[in-house]
């Protein structure tokens, strides 16, 4: 079976939890400490970080000000999830069955939020501690390989400010944007339009 685990990054991985906390929130209920908290930082290297994006200016204190121009710094700081791709016949209702930890993103997150894009792949951040368990569904339900389906493994921040669309888990909205981003292609344009709905165009 092949091995996935989570990425060897603490410090890459500080810098997206803060910023990931920055586009959740508006920044008027955001102090630098209760910042440094949520990202599960220290809160000098909070105030390092914010005062360099504010030297930037793509923030204001914890508030947002040039959201787009955030979302290319985040994807400049992104580390990749480690991730394994498998086919599996009937990926949601396998999400629907199982109580394993799991949130959706890209594809199908988009197309529970929005409804923009094809449903042309399901990809899934899993929990770092359960990555035994999903192995097991994958040897009971799937085939290694390139298929339809990604599972990923990330900071276990990926999963801060989860929702539940429809009675799936997907990533937070500003996750979702950062990753269809990544993916480009239609996918831009998807999270273009997320941008505008969630941040209220505030660019």
């Amino acid at each position: 079976m092949a091995l996935l685990e989570k990425p060897d990054r603490e410090r890459g991985f500080t810098k997206e939890r803060i910023i990931r906390v920055l586009l959740n929130h508006t920044g008027n209920d955001l102090t630098k400490y209760r910042l440094a908290q949520l990202a599960d930082a220290s809160e000098p290297w909070t105030r390092q970080y914010t005062d360099k994006l504010e030297d930037q200016g793509l923030i204001q204190e914890t508030e947002v000000v040039e959201t787009e121009k955030l979302y290319r710094e985040w994807l400049q700081q992104r580390i990749q999830p480690n991730q394994l791709e498998i086919s599996l016949q009937q990926p949601m209702q396998i999400l629907e069955e199982t109580d394993l930890g799991y949130a959706l993103t890209t594809y199908q997150a988009e197309n529970l939020h929005q409804g923009l894009l094809f449903t042309s792949t399901t990809d899934i951040y899993i929990s770092p501690d359960q990555i035994k368990e999903w192995l097991k569904i994958v040897q009971e339900n799937g085939l290694l390989g390139g298929g339809n389906t990604r599972l990923r493994v990330l900071d276990h921040h990926v999963f801060y400010k989860e929702q539940v669309v429809d009675g799936y888990t997907t990533v937070s909205v500003p996750q979702l944007i950062l990753d269809l981003l990544d993916e480009g292609g239609p996918c831009e344009e998807a999270a273009e339009k997320l941008i505008q709905s969630f941040h209220g165009g505030k660019q």
